[in-house]
């Protein structure tokens, strides 16, 4: 008899331990609880961390987490106002603040991932779509940049090395996405804490696009000290020519004095010598008789003479006083 009953008690307290395990449960401090039975809620959320008590075997336990949750966007091409394709990804932290709307609506976490991915797409999109590529990538308006110093006054009137000015930019168009996506989110009882653009990429097909017009603003630039480099050279080589010219000048002038003054100074000796008496000025006229005779008769000379002249008598008397070879 005893030992049925020792049996009898085990099995009772082990139905009593059973069952006081499927009725009490623990919230813990970064989850709340929904309760349900047979598949429907009942009773309100409980938020409160502690041990709980619910209708054993009837009732499940379906914990929800209530700490702000991550969400990370995957990079989707999408097109701006200015019909430029770019590649966006977004982040955004959440959390839910009505977990019986959250647990009747989405069930679980990861089908709360896949509907944000819905709504957070589709809200960038139409964001993108409604401003232009500079709204998107830019955030400060009034931004003043570092330009080239060496920018000449009409290349900074084209524009080249400034900033395209903006009307809104990029916090502006988060905000926008931000308005847009918490109105849709809460219905299912999640309130977005924040949404931001993580990484803006140009696509494949705008690349080339955007690399040429870098390219030609740096050519443009390049161009215009070659021209510069070029002018600059002109202007140096025409310095040296025309210093080399005033060089050659003076030097030419210094020269022609110097002979002017050694010929005045040769004819000032030769008149000192040879006006002394006439037979000083008979022998110069003989000399120079023989100086010309000298540059103007050569081997094949053919001279026309009158019988008067005294070139003619001289050479005359020359010949008739050079000895006979036969005698």
């Amino acid at each position: 008899m005893k030992s049925y009953l020792i049996v009898g008690g085990s099995i009772l307290a082990a139905i009593v331990g059973v069952t006081l395990y499927s009725a009490l449960y623990t919230v813990n401090e970064v989850e709340q609880v929904v309760i349900t039975q047979f598949g429907k809620p009942v009773g309100e959320p409980i938020r409160e961390a502690g041990i709980q008590l619910k209708m054993p075997f009837v009732q499940q336990v379906n914990f929800i987490d209530k700490r702000v949750l991550e969400w990370e966007g995957t990079p989707s091409d999408m097109p701006t106002k200015d019909k430029l394709y770019i590649s966006v990804s977004l982040y955004a932290r959440w959390q839910v603040t009505d977990p019986l709307q959250y647990f009747l609506r989405l069930g679980d976490e990861r089908s709360a991932q896949s509907r944000l991915d819905d709504i957070f797409g589709s809200e960038t999109r139409n964001a993108v779509a409604t401003h232009e590529l500079i709204e998107i990538i830019r955030t400060t308006k009034d931004r003043q940049p570092l330009r080239d110093s060496s920018l000449t006054e009409a290349e900074k009137e084209q524009n080249i090395g400034s900033l395209v000015p903006i009307s809104m930019g990029r916090l502006v168009v988060e905000q926008d996405i931000f308005n847009a996506a918490a109105k849709k989110v809460k219905v299912f009882g999640i309130e977005l804490m924040d949404i931001r653009f993580k990484r803006i990429n140009y696509n494949e097909s705008v690349r080339p696009k955007i690399y040429e017009r870098m390219i030609s603003e740096r050519r443009q630039i390049a161009e215009r000290f070659l021209s510069e480099g070029k002018g600059e050279a002109a202007r140096i080589q025409g310095n040296r020519e025309r210093d080399l010219d005033k060089i050659q000048s003076e030097a030419y002038r210094a020269v022609t004095e110097i002979r002017g003054k050694a010929d005045a100074k040769a004819a000032a000796i030769y008149a000192s010598a040879y006006n002394k008496n006439d037979q000083a000025v008979a022998f110069y006229a003989f000399t120079r008789s023989l100086q010309a005779l000298e540059l103007a008769l050569s081997q094949n000379t053919t001279l026309v003479l009158s019988t008067d002249s005294e070139l003619f008598q001289y050479l005359q008397h020359t010949q008739a006083s050079e000895p006979n070879p036969k005698n």
